[in-house]
C-alpha cells in the first residue's frame, strides 16, 4: 500500500495515466495561450478574453493534476520532452481565424475526455475517490464547454 492506503502498483498505473493527461493539458494549455496571442478578426475582442479564461483555468487544473500525482507517490512530468512524446492532441500552430481556432479548441477537449474516461475508469478500480472526484469534475466541465463551442460555432 501507499502512503493514502491504496495498492502501489495499481497507483503506480493510475499516476501514468494522470501523467499522460497532464502532458496533453499542458499542450491544450500552450494552444490556447497561442490562440489569445494570434487570434485576428472581429470577434476578436470575444475570444481573446475567453481564451485567456480557458488558459487561467487550465492551468490550475494542471497543477492540480500534477498534485494527485504527488499524492499517489509518484512524479509528475515537467519537461517540454516529456509533454510532447506523450502528447495525442493537435497543435495549434499559426490559428488566426475564429472558426479554426475554436474547432481546434474542440479537438482538444475532446482528446482529453478520451484520457479522462480512462484514468476515471483505472481510480475505480482501485476506489480511488480522490482521483475520481477530480477527474469527474474535469469532465463535466469539459463536457459543458464542448456543448457551448459547438452551439458557437453553429
Amino acid at each position: 500500500m501507499n502512503a493514502i492506503g491504496l495498492p502501489q502498483e495499481q497507483a503506480t498505473i493510475l499516476a501514468n495515466s494522470l501523467n499522460n493527461l497532464l502532458a496533453n493539458f499542458q499542450i491544450y494549455y500552450q494552444n490556447l495561450r497561442g490562440l489569445h496571442w494570434n487570434i485576428k478578426g472581429r470577434r476578436f475582442f470575444e475570444l481573446h478574453v475567453k481564451f485567456e479564461e480557458l488558459y487561467t483555468d487550465a492551468q490550475l487544473k494542471i497543477d492540480m493534476i500534477a498534485e494527485r500525482i504527488l499524492t499517489l507517490g509518484e512524479t509528475p512530468f515537467h519537461t517540454f520532452e516529456s509533454y510532447l512524446s506523450k502528447n495525442t492532441l493537435p497543435i495549434g500552430e499559426n490559428v488566426f481565424e475564429d472558426e479554426d481556432a475554436v474547432k481546434l479548441i474542440l479537438q482538444c477537449l475532446q482528446g482529453l475526455l478520451i484520457l479522462e474516461r480512462q484514468t476515471i475508469k483505472l481510480a475505480s478500480e482501485i476506489d480511488d475517490e480522490g482521483t475520481t472526484t477530480l477527474i469527474s469534475d474535469l469532465i463535466s466541465e469539459q463536457e459543458k464547454n464542448i456543448w457551448m463551442f459547438h452551439a458557437w460555432i453553429a
